[in-house]
């Protein structure tokens, strides 16, 4: 692609990021996820694949409908309250529609189908971006209407993407569709908690996105795209496989690193709110995920010459 050309899609895509984070009326939100939407699009089909377009397509209509419904909930309201400000979205059918349009723009379950594919059919690079910071306007739209979303809805999504994403990552050989239901499982984590304390689930994005761009940025380093070439990765970079390592394991929660901070937290705060039952669901549930992480991680540590990959 073009570098004067990608220069502007990255731009475009900072500055809809931008605008939704900054607005308080609905038009300039929804104005800033459409920005974002048409300036990724031709980043995951920059390598005209047929995969690739394929992907384009199916985020295309899965973010063209999730963005028509959050104008739809922002209309509703509206229509009920007489306000367009993004804080005061009061009437229960727009934050019933606006929690379902944001979960799709996220991809949590069960409108999480079209994330995986998506993925797969990118560049590393662009997954990166698909990972974190498209991820970053519908979860400040989430903070901000915080206060008037429904508990119970978002802790059964929750809870269903923290357990899907753990079971459905456990038989996947490509990386990146690991990597996808590694973000479905821990978009559950952000989503439980949203209602109850708004500022952990940011804390816990910032993390997650930290440690996503730390193995994408690896990966796409050593050029790998499978469990069977990541088992002669070691021969490359000795030091940034150890380094992919640990991240794989503070992606997974394990204490004491990084990645356990969010999570204690988050139980700590589910416990304070009466909900014992939900924090040990969920904190069982993401024993699924650390399953396929300490799989990723052993291996990183197999040590098995480059020729031997044509045989596995």
């Amino acid at each position: 692609m073009n570098p004067q050309a990608n220069l502007i899609f990255i731009i475009s895509l900072l500055l809809g990021t931008t605008i939704t984070i900054s607005s308080n009326h609905w038009i300039m939100a929804w104005t800033g996820l459409e920005i974002n939407t048409l300036a990724i699009l031709p980043l995951i089909s920059k390598s005209h694949h047929p995969r690739a377009i394929e992907a384009a397509t199916k985020y295309f209509l899965t973010q063209s409908a999730a963005s028509a419904l959050v104008l739809f909930s922002s209309m509703t309201n509206a229509w009920h309250t007489g306000q367009w400000d993004i804080t005061q979205l009061t009437h229960p059918t727009s934050s019933l529609i606006l929690t379902s349009a944001i979960a799709m723009k996220l991809g949590l379950v069960p409108f999480h189908f079209w994330f995986p594919e998506v993925l797969q059919g990118s560049p590393l690079t662009t997954g990166l971006l698909l990972s974190t910071i498209m991820k970053l306007p519908p979860i400040a739209l989430l903070y901000m209407t915080s206060h008037s979303l429904n508990p119970t809805l978002l802790t059964t999504l929750a809870i269903l993407s923290t357990a899907l994403g753990g079971w459905m990552g456990l038989n996947q050989t490509q990386i990146r569709k690991v990597l996808a239901f590694s973000s479905i499982s821990h978009l559950g984590w952000m989503a439980i908690i949203i209602v109850y304390n708004p500022k952990l689930t940011l804390l816990n994005f910032y993390l997650y996105a930290m440690m996503t761009a730390t193995i994408f940025l690896t990966l796409n380093t050593i050029k790998v795209l499978k469990l069977s070439t990541l088992m002669t990765a070691w021969t490359k970079i000795p030091s940034l496989n150890a380094m992919l390592l640990l991240t794989l394991l503070s992606l997974a929660g394990l204490p004491p690193l990084t990645g356990f901070l969010p999570k204690w937290l988050i139980i700590q705060e589910l416990t304070k709110q009466d909900m014992a039952p939900a924090a040990t669901l969920i904190s069982l549930l993401s024993l699924l995920s650390l399953f396929f992480y300490l799989r990723l991680a052993y291996c990183t540590t197999i040590t098995l010459p480059p020729h031997t990959t044509n045989h596995m």
